[in-house]
């Protein structure tokens, strides 16, 4: 006589079935947008390097949107990337010294409307210096290359406390030349969960007097400058609305750099992919590599397979 299953139970069981699932669905990719264009360092083979190592890992659909020419105006007409379309902005432009022109009116206004209403953005290396004459992009970084009347600038002192610098106290911002640095971690961040509280790194930039607004700012590594011997910002995250932004000096590639040592280190290769995690709201997944660089080390991994097209 076949067993008969209360109707209670055959209920219970069909408003399970489709959570069960669609929780075995493997999750979608974040959809990440590289915005390039214009830069004084290497911007085509920084979107090439940045593709490598992000498409690799399965966890993103990368896209790239490239500004026109600086003198083809009549191009900006067209240009109008869809933030909105995707999890994650990648902003690499960057038009100090007149490397590039400002994004019209239209795109500055989406991309403002994007952050603030919850977007997630990854203002990469040089990115910082971009944009001074814009008074959301200076809200949005935090923190900024700029003159030294320019705002509050923020180093680390040896209790690893925040002490903030007026404007015209001390310097506008800068750096001595790029170098192997320890990477020190405050706080716990979940973008640091698992990570020592210190890494070695080569080639990099430590910022010393970046300023800008500083206002709902997390300061979330530091560095020292090699000359001053001061601690400053390596890594901070900016709350702007609803919106989560990362900005980091990692990632340096400078005209006629093809494989960097700054792109090849297995710490910065994993910090990249962690924070776009984040800044997209998923869980960070992503594992800490058992290369990782420890505070007396760095670690440089092979050259960077770089995208077909």
């Amino acid at each position: 006589m076949p067993m008969r299953i209360p109707t209670t139970l055959l209920t219970m069981m069909a408003l399970t079935w489709p959570a069960i699932t669609h929780a075995q669905e493997p999750a979608a990719k974040i959809k990440v947008l590289i915005v390039d264009g214009f830069s004084n360092h290497n911007w085509k083979q920084n979107t090439a390097l940045l593709r490598g190592i992000l498409e690799p890992t399965g966890l993103f659909d990368v896209t790239v949107s490239t500004t026109p020419p600086p003198r083809a105006t009549e191009g900006w007409e067209q240009w109008r990337p869809k933030f909105k379309d995707y999890d994650v902005v990648i902003q690499t432009c960057n038009d100090i010294n007149r490397s590039g022109p400002e994004w019209p009116k239209e795109v500055q206004g989406a991309f403002e409307d994007y952050v603030r209403g919850g977007g997630g953005v990854y203002i990469y290396h040089s990115a910082q210096n971009a944009f001074a004459n814009w008074p959301a992009y200076n809200q949005i970084i935090g923190l900024g290359w700029r003159n030294v009347t320019y705002g509050t600038a923020i180093s680390i002192d040896q209790d690893e406390k925040l002490v903030r610098h007026p404007p015209n106290e001390g310097l506008g911002t800068g750096h001595e030349s790029r170098g192997e640095v320890v990477i020190r971690l405050l706080g716990d961040h979940p973008i640091h969960q698992g990570l020592p509280k210190a890494w070695k790194t080569p080639d990099l930039e430590v910022y010393y007097y970046a300023r800008g607004p500083a206002e709902n700012i997390e300061v979330l590594s530091y560095g020292q400058d090699p000359l001053g011997k001061l601690n400053w910002p390596v890594e901070w995250t900016v709350s702007y609305g609803q919106g989560r932004v990362y900005v980091s000096t990692f990632g340096h590639v400078w005209s006629g750099d093809v494989q960097p040592v700054s792109m090849r280190c297995a710490g910065v290769q994993t910090m990249i992919v962690r924070c776009l995690q984040w800044l997209a709201r998923r869980p960070v997944t992503f594992p800490v590599p058992a290369d990782f660089p420890t505070a007396e080390k760095t670690s440089i991994r092979p050259v960077i397979a770089l995208p077909q097209k």
